[in-house]
This record gives C-alpha cells, structure tokens and sequence, in this order.
C-alpha cells in the first residue's frame, strides 16, 4: 500500500484557520455546536493548543450561566465536550451536566423496539414518531459509550451499544452494505431509501471510534467491526477522484459534499495502511475545500430525511456549517496523530 504524504505544518495550519473561523459563528446547545466543539476538542488533543479548550470552556460556563438547557437525543452531542472538559479540568460540574444528558437518555427519551432513540431535535418543534436517524449514533450513541467508559457506567455504555445495534438493525443495507438515512417503524419502511452522505459518515466514524472503547472479547466488538469493515469496503469503491463523496453517495449526478466526506475518510484512517490510496484523496479534495479564512465549503445545510432524490439535490450547501467545520477538523486531527506517531 502507498504511503500517505502530507506536511504535518499544512496540516497543523488547516486545523488552526477553521478552529478559528468556528468561534467566530454563534452556536445554541444544540447538535451543530456540539458537532463543531467536538471537532475543535478532537483538536485540542492532536495540537495540545491550549487555546482551543479555553475557547470551549468559555463558550460551556456562558451556556451554563443560567442553567442545564433543554435535552433533546441531537443536543445530547454537547456532552462530548463536557466530557474533554471534565477530563482535562477536573471540575464537577462538567461531568454532573454529562450525567444529566446520559440519564435523560437512559430514562427519559422516546425510544421503540426495545430500545432504539426515537430521533429528537429541536425540543417539541419536530416530532418524528418511532424513526429512527443515522444521526444518532454521533448524538447519542458514541456519547453514551464514551461517558459509560470514563464513568465505568454499564447502564450507560451498555445502553449506548444498543444504539449501535438497533441502528444497524434497521439502517444498514444488507445487500450494499450502506447505511440508509433513517427508518420508519411505524410504516416499516426506509422512508425515501437515500443512502446520504453525511448519514454514512455518522456511522463510519463513530463505529470506527468506539471500537476503541469496546473490548475485543467483547461479542459487540465483532458485530461492530463487521458492520464497519463492509460499509468501508463500500464507500470506498464510490468515492469520487476528487477525493470527496456525493451527497447520495451512490448517485453521482448528486453534489460532491464536504463533511460527509470528511466523516469518511476520518473512518478509513482506523484502517492502518488499507485505505491510504483513498485516504490521499480526501486529503487534497478536503483541503481544497478550506478558504484562507478557516470556512469550509461545499457543506449541505441540516438535513431532515427528506420525501425524494431530489430533496437531497437540492439541500443548499452555500453556508458555512458547524458540522462542517467539526468533522474537517475530526479528519484532520486523526491525520495529524498518525504523523506525530511516526
């Protein structure tokens, strides 16, 4: 396999312009801020820049000023940070907010089939009954699995597995080996059938990322890693030679999208040598994708499971997007943890 040849400084540079172009958005508690924290708390540990982790300590005790805001399964990707906070701080009252989300997830949301996250967002304005989103297993899911590991919680971490289970239960193709957007149990059915992009990337890195938090001995660890390694060996044979994926991943006449495509490439990067033609790829196509003021481009605006092929065509990508900024920067750390390893 060839190697991957980047400059660590490029590299470095990349990571810092859209860190900082990321505190210069505004973000409510709610999932495109935990998205885009979570990339610069990814960061955080690549650089060891102190920066980073004052600018998100500062944006949490602003949040927290007049109280825990309201809980929904997206919002739940705020408790990322307040984990790396309480990590890198140890103050209480990270962690204790953590709890919070943890146990409104264990006890309090709306679930089905035995334990599925009916998907939330947005407080009561969305209601989507007994559906569940690819989304989740960013959200929720890897969240559940990281608190219930640093906590030694089995409630939680046993609980987040069953995210992971119960979505690949009813999101994963079995013929593809792709992950469809979401799944109505009501209707049994896949709603619109789309294998999206960022939906994919959701399930690739998060699957790749908490494989290290499973144990090999453990039986999920071999129902985990299945799922991965088909959905890569997938995903790779659609990347375009841009280095980026459509945002229908099979269906070319669809746009090239940037943070599902970072989302993926991050994935490949757990893969060691396998994936490093592909991996080189998405290094220039991202890149390319980075303005000299840290905004990443070519993002597709928040996305529900929407009616038809071509509701997925025509989501604007013109804005700038926290899980844009947060899943390049996602990719990029990892990029930058494998070169300081050598």
């Amino acid at each position: 396999m060839p190697q991957l040849v980047l400059e660590a400084n490029k590299i470095s540079q990349a990571i810092d312009l859209v860190v900082e172009r990321t505190f210069r958005m505004d973000f409510e508690w709610d999932w495109p801020g935990g998205v885009a924290f979570f990339g610069v708390a990814e960061a955080y540990e690549a650089t060891g820049e102190k920066k980073y982790l004052q600018y998100i300590k500062d944006w949490v005790d602003a949040e927290l000023e007049d109280g825990m805001p309201p809980i929904t399964v997206n919002a739940s990707s705020i408790g990322h940070i307040l984990l790396t906070l309480y990590k890198e701080t140890n103050e209480e009252k990270y962690v204790n907010c953590a709890i919070q989300i943890a146990d409104f997830l264990l006890n309090d949301a709306e679930r089905f089939a035995d334990g599925v996250l009916q998907h939330t967002v947005g407080g009561t304005k969305y209601i989507f009954p007994e559906q569940a989103w690819v989304d989740t297993m960013f959200m929720a899911g890897y969240f559940l699995l990281r608190i219930g590991h640093m906590l030694e919680r089995e409630d939680y971490f046993n609980f987040g597995l069953k995210q992971y289970h119960g979505h690949e239960r009813f999101l994963q193709d079995d013929i593809t080996n792709l992950y469809y957007h979401g799944w109505d149990n009501i209707g049994q059915n896949h709603m619109s059938g789309i294998f999206w992009a960022r939906g994919n990337s959701w399930a690739a890195y998060t699957m790749a990322r908490a494989l290290e938090l499973v144990e090999v001995q453990h039986p999920s660890h071999m129902i985990i890693a299945g799922s991965l390694r088909d959905q890569l060996s997938a995903l790779v044979r659609l990347q375009s030679e841009t280095g980026l994926w459509h945002t229908i991943v099979d269906d070319p006449s669809s746009y090239l999208e940037t943070s599902g495509s970072a989302g993926i490439a991050a994935a490949l990067m757990t893969r060691g040598k396998l994936y490093n033609k592909y991996i080189q790829r998405s290094i220039e196509g991202i890149l390319g994708q980075i303005r000299e003021d840290g905004s990443v481009l070519g993002v597709s605006a928040g996305t529900a499971v929407m009616y038809n092929a071509n509701g997925y065509k025509e989501v604007p990508y013109k804005r700038v997007q926290g899980w844009g900024q947060g899943l390049v920067l996602a990719f990029l750390s990892l990029l930058l943890k494998r070169e300081n390893r050598k």
